[in-house]
């Protein structure tokens, strides 16, 4: 994208909106409202309508399944490399589960309708958004995979990693308890993983705040799938 035609800062965090072409975002900016994500903030409630399309430009958003007896686990997450509202472009409908801000940021809430204009009038628009959707069902498989193969370690660090990409900075903000219901885990089995990860001067942690100290090291406790997801989710953002 050519200088004279950069989004405004917020926007051009957001990897679906800073793809699409310039006459595309500004029928967004004019149509889009920019909030606060605070954590615990609850998006939809599973089933709700789902009535706009909102887009991360920092932050971590996730949908939650809950069980009968109580439990709950993350189905999937979202950053700023997408948007929460696939089913607007897939046949619509109601949300696919609870989606509650874990941590906090700020995404841009665009209406159904503005949306239902935007994937008529901008080809790009929807190539963009389908790209998401193919990175998204990747992630969704690339995590089962993990769930069911890679250790608790390998996988509060592939959270924890992807949860860093997603932020401004290297400090967020994730309790040990959120992070032990999100992954089905005992907050003594999180409590651990990062008692070792502090030990090995990968992270700091101190009251729920949460410091990636080095990466490098973070890095080298995880699994594969960390880096699927990742490439999955830089999909060539270019103009269509």
């Amino acid at each position: 994208m050519s200088s004279e035609n950069k989004l405004p800062y917020d926007w051009a965090k957001n990897s679906v909106l800073s793809a699409i072409q310039p006459r595309a975002y500004s029928f967004f900016d004019q149509k889009a409202v920019t909030r606060e994500l605070k954590t615990g903030d609850v998006i939809f409630e599973d089933g709700d309508p789902v009535t706009h399309a909102i887009f991360p430009h920092e932050g971590v958003l996730s949908f939650i399944a809950e069980m009968a007896d109580g439990r709950t686990v993350e189905k999937s997450s979202i950053g700023n490399e997408g948007f929460v509202g696939l089913t607007l472009i897939l046949g619509g409908g109601n949300a696919l589960g609870r989606c509650v801000v874990q941590v906090p940021g700020k995404a841009s809430w665009v209406s159904i309708e503005d949306l239902d204009v935007a994937l008529e009038r901008f080809e790009c628009v929807r190539e963009i958004m389908l790209r998401y959707a193919k990175s998204h069902t990747i992630q969704l498989m690339e995590t089962a995979a993990c769930n069911s193969l890679h250790t608790a370690e390998q996988r509060v660090v592939r959270w924890l990693l992807h949860a860093h990409d997603r932020v401004n900075g290297d400090t967020f903000y994730i309790t040990q308890e959120v992070l032990a219901n999100l992954l089905a885990l005992r907050r003594a089995t999180v409590n651990a993983i990062s008692t070792d990860l502090m030990n090995a001067r990968a992270i700091a942690y101190h009251r729920g705040s949460l410091t990636v100290v080095d990466r490098n090291v973070l890095k080298s406790y995880v699994c594969e799938c960390y880096d699927r997801v990742r490439r999955a989710s830089l999909y060539e953002a270019t103009e269509v």
